[in-house]
Order: C-alpha cells, then sequence, then structure tokens
C-alpha cells in the first residue's frame, strides 16, 4: 500500500491485517518494519536528555519493532494504548497488579485460566487482595458480589476448557455502576471474532502466543486499554520493566497478516469436528459456543462473529472410576493430534481437562473432559485420527 493513511474505514478484515501497524515508507519503503534491537538509546546533548525530547529512551520503552505490533493491535482492538509482554499469564498479572491494591476484592470468573487462579490464590492473596470466584452464567447478577472494596472483575469468554459463555455488556455495565475495572482474557475469539472495548470491558487480554503467532515458536501476550485505564496500565509496566522483545515482536506481527485466513480454516474444521462428535455415541456433550445445543449459544450469537479452533468435549464413561483410564487410552492412541499445551498453532492438539481447581463450575459426572485444538490438517483425516481414540478407549 503505497499510503496507510488510505486505508478504507469499511475495509475487510484481511485487507486491514495485511497493512496495520507499519508504514513502509516510514522506513525507505521497506514492506516489513526492522527488527531493532535495543537498550541503550543515545541522545545528541544534555538538554534532550533532560528533556526527554525525543521518542525513544531506552529499550524498555519500546522500539520501532515493538510500537509497530502495538498499533496494529490498536487498530484491532480500538483502544487507547498496548503493552507487550513476555507470557499471556504476564498479560494478565501486570493488569491485575496496575489496578489492584491491597485491602482491595477482586471477583474472577471460576471459569478462568488455571495459572491465573494460581496467581491470584499466591501472589494477590499474598499482597493482601481479597478474592473471590463468580460463577460465568451469573450475568447482570454478579452486582450481588460486589462489595464497597471491590476494583476489578476479570472475565474470560468463553471459559477455560468447559466454553462457558458471559454475558460481557450486562457485566460491565453493573461492574461500571459501582467503579470497578472490567477486565477480560479474549485470547480464544481474537480481536477478529470479539472486540472486549465495544461491550463495556475496560482492558483486553491476550496471549498473543496462540492466533497471533500461530506457529507455535512463540511465548508473548498483549494488554490493551481504554483511554481511561491506559495511563495507568503504562505506568505500571513501565514501573515494573515488563516488555515484549523486538524479534518476538516481529514474529507476532508477521503472524497476524494471515490471523484471518488462518482462523477462517479453524473454525470451519473445529466446527465440522464438533457437529460430528455430537452425533457419536460414546460422547456425552461436545462443549462449542457455536453449536445451537450448547448452552451459551445465544450470547455466542449475539455478540461474537465467529469461534476460533479451541473446544472441549465429555466422553461417556459409565464408571467414575474408569475416568483417567479411557481419557489416557483415547489420547494415548492418537497420531496426527499431538499431546500438549498451548494452542492456536498449525497443529492439532488434545489434553485431559483437569478440572480439580475449580469452586463452583466444577468437573462433569458423565465422563472425563478432553480438550481440542484443532489445527489446519484436513478434516477426514483428523476424524479418521478421533475415530482410532475412541476404538482405543472402548477397549479399556
Amino acid at each position: 500500500m503505497k499510503n496507510k493513511a488510505s486505508l478504507p474505514a469499511e475495509a475487510g478484515v484481511n485487507t486491514r491485517l495485511a497493512h496495520i501497524g507499519h508504514d513502509p515508507f516510514s522506513y525507505h519503503g521497506f514492506v516489513n518494519p526492522p527488527v531493532v534491537h535495543a537498550s541503550t538509546v543515545l541522545f545528541p546533548d544534555c538538554q534532550a536528555m533532560e528533556k526527554r525530547e525525543q521518542k525513544y529512551l531506552y529499550g524498555t520503552r519500546g522500539t520501532p519493532t515493538t510500537d509497530a505490533l502495538c498499533e496494529a493491535l490498536d487498530a484491532l482492538e480500538g483502544s487507547a494504548g498496548t503493552i507487550l509482554v513476555p507470557s499471556g499469564l504476564a498479560a494478565i498479572s501486570v493488569p491485575f497488579l496496575a489496578y489492584l491494591s491491597t485491602g482491595d476484592h477482586a471477583l474472577i470468573v471460576d471459569s478462568v485460566y488455571a495459572p491465573c487462579r494460581q496467581f491470584c490464590d499466591t501472589v494477590l492473596k499474598r499482597l493482601g487482595v481479597e478474592i473471590e470466584y463468580y460463577d460465568p452464567e451469573i450475568g447482570a447478577g454478579i452486582e450481588t458480589l460486589i462489595k464497597a472494596n471491590t476494583k476489578l472483575v476479570h472475565t474470560e469468554a468463553p471459559g477455560s476448557n468447559t466454553m462457558e459463555m458471559q454475558d460481557i455488556p450486562a457485566i460491565s455495565e453493573a461492574a461500571h455502576r459501582h467503579g470497578c475495572v472490567v477486565t477480560m482474557d479474549n485470547t480464544w475469539a481474537t480481536p477478529l471474532f470479539f472486540r472486549p472495548l465495544d461491550f463495556g470491558v475496560d482492558v483486553s487480554i491476550h496471549a498473543t502466543t496462540k492466533y497471533p503467532s500461530g506457529h507455535s515458536d512463540i511465548v508473548m501476550g498483549s494488554v490493551s486499554a481504554n483511554a481511561a485505564h491506559w495511563p495507568q496500565l503504562k505506568e505500571t509496566a513501565l514501573s515494573m520493566g515488563i516488555c515484549g522483545s523486538p524479534d518476538d515482536s516481529y514474529q507476532i506481527l508477521r503472524g497476524l497478516r494471515s490471523m484471518g485466513v488462518r482462523l477462517d480454516h479453524h473454525q470451519r474444521s473445529a466446527l465440522a469436528i464438533a457437529q460430528w462428535l455430537e452425533g457419536r455415541d460414546d460422547v456425552s456433550r461436545v462443549l462449542h459456543p457455536a453449536l445451537p445445543s450448547f448452552p451459551g449459544h445465544e450470547i455466542w450469537k449475539r455478540d461474537f462473529k465467529g469461534a476460533s479452533g479451541v473446544f472441549s468435549f465429555v466422553l461417556k464413561v459409565d464408571e467414575a472410576g474408569r475416568f483417567k483410564a479411557k481419557a489416557h487410552a483415547l489420547l494415548d492412541a492418537l497420531s496426527l493430534f499431538g499431546l500438549g499445551y498451548s494452542w492456536g498453532g498449525y497443529e492439532s492438539l488434545a489434553v485431559p481437562v483437569n478440572l480439580s481447581d475449580r469452586t463452583i463450575r466444577t468437573a462433569p459426572t458423565d465422563g472425563p473432559v478432553i480438550r481440542l485444538q484443532i489445527g489446519l490438517e484436513d478434516v477426514a483425516d483428523l476424524k479418521k485420527d478421533l475415530e482410532a481414540g475412541f476404538a482405543a478407549a472402548a477397549a479399556v
């Protein structure tokens, strides 16, 4: 594109992804931004150093490479500013530390990403923050849980592993009536399928490790805030010395260019597999928000523009004592599906789900939960692989 400013406001998502985040003519016409490695940045004189009269001051405060990624994410999120952090968990913990202090009360959704719960139950509690978990389907009823010292409400939709949907607009409206900050882990949907700030959320959190990267080779996170909450987020990140590396930023920016195309494939393939699983006698339930049978489907249909490639299913097992054996047999028999954590890459993954940390939405009693990440492989091949897994489970 000759002029980044000429990108039409109504441009399609893939057109935007191809052009946001870097103006080639700001750097000699090169299509991709330079990877600027930096710690020290030189000043021309003492006055410039004292008054900080130049854009870049030190490596932790940004480089042209990290700025390019932040600008792209702001364009996708509609945010006032974005920070880059070394991991998805850091993308949760930094805003929590930015907006919570000793004596505060925080409401955390019970279907939250497990390492988030670990951070809350250890670091935040040790710092004197009161943590309370709430039902993901509480909606506007969350107002009954808000106390005089409640400062933050954390959401995640769909919920980790069991995919519960949340009524984000209702929760945000109730929280804002009491002056609470609303944060959301939006890693599953990405800004392409859901823009949290458009639905009342103040701070949007992503593990860019997942779909923005897309190739299972980077660990990184991002946090994007609206205008009211951006200054405090930025100040906290700078005070803590938290930043993303230029190499990872370049790779994430590169991944963004194809994210729309990849997500379209992930979505179609995952829905095809979910529908196929729903028709099997050896599957008790399929936990996928885009299925009409799923309890939170109407909220997903109302608010979201699409579904990514991650969902779960409950394997039908008659005896609770055989849950683990059946699940392990199925998973160990898979060959195309890798057995590994994370998701969002090109390869399919499958993992047994541990819900022992839940306090409200506890583990189902009709069978073990297995989470699938549907990659870019052909659906027919993935079905054959799962068929082998079901056969192995039936033999146990």
